[in-house]
């Protein structure tokens, strides 16, 4: 009886270090959100794997604090909806600061200091944003670029406003004239016109922001400042300019974001 109370008994310590040996395992893994078709910041390659500077940095983090990363993609918009609603530990996706996002959300210090460009065909004729004046515009929707177009109706003038899943309907449009200028990240326009099917297209206008780009978290995440200060110490040993200089093809400027550790910001200032 002592023998079978005995068996019982190490049945049922093998079964709680299992499940808590599964649970240890589950925690060990960070639930990353991105958009998959936003190179060089995020892509799928023809693996199906996912590439690209803001994955190598969400990769490092998650090596330095021994963990690693499942990486699903979701629609720009979804983002936002998987941070909310917890579904996901932190989001990667060219994501700007803004005050807005920050009543939702919590964010990591930024590492880019973004620009806007408007893409066209080489032979539109736009060379500022004159130009864009009883022109078809198109951004993606819910991004920093649609809200700063919204914003400027009036004072562009432009004639139509088309908004977009995914980056890649939005250069179709434009390649074919159902658009006549498309407003991104410039960094992901020029990384998309250098592409070989895409030699009709090019950058006309750089508009200059200053939005900072940053990894978005669940508001008041219990990781958030980790993940910050492994982003301090990245920029502090050099991995961050290492990695910048991989995908954007030139070192970051000093004193740039990408070499300033900072706070958790609670502003977009």
């Amino acid at each position: 009886m002592k023998t079978k109370k005995n068996f019982l008994a190490g049945l049922a310590i093998a079964a709680f270090a299992t499940v808590t040996g599964a649970a240890a395992m589950a925690q060990d893994v960070l639930k990353i959100g991105s958009y998959p078709a936003n190179p060089p910041w995020e892509f799928k390659n023809e693996a199906g794997e996912f590439e690209g500077f803001e994955v190598d940095i969400i990769n490092e983090i998650a090596s330095r604090l021994g963990m690693t990363t499942e990486i699903n993609g979701l629609d720009f918009r979804a983002l936002f909806v998987a941070t909310a609603s917890r579904r996901v530990d932190a989001v990667i996706s060219s994501l700007t600061i803004t005050n807005e996002r920050l009543e939702a959300q919590s964010f990591t210090q930024p590492y880019f200091s973004g620009a806007l460009g408007v893409g066209t065909k080489t032979d539109a004729g736009i060379s500022d944003l004159s130009g864009l004046e009883g022109k078809r515009v198109g951004s993606i929707a819910t991004s920093f670029p649609e809200n700063w177009l919204k914003e400027r109706e009036g004072e562009l003038g432009y004639k139509s406003y088309s908004s977009y899943d995914t980056t890649a309907n939005m250069l179709t449009d434009l390649r074919s004239g159902r658009i006549d200028a498309a407003v991104n990240d410039i960094v992901s326009l020029r990384y998309a016109f250098a592409q070989p099917t895409m030699q009709e297209l090019q950058v006309s206008v750089e508009i200059p922001t200053g939005d900072k780009f940053a990894i978005m978290m669940p508001k008041g995440s219990e990781r958030l400042e980790a993940f910050n200060d492994a982003i301090s110490a990245m920029k502090e040993d050099g991995t961050m300019a290492t990695l910048y200089e991989k995908w954007l093809g030139v070192a970051p400027e000093e004193g740039s974001l990408a070499v300033t550790p900072l706070p958790v910001p609670t502003s977009a200032d």
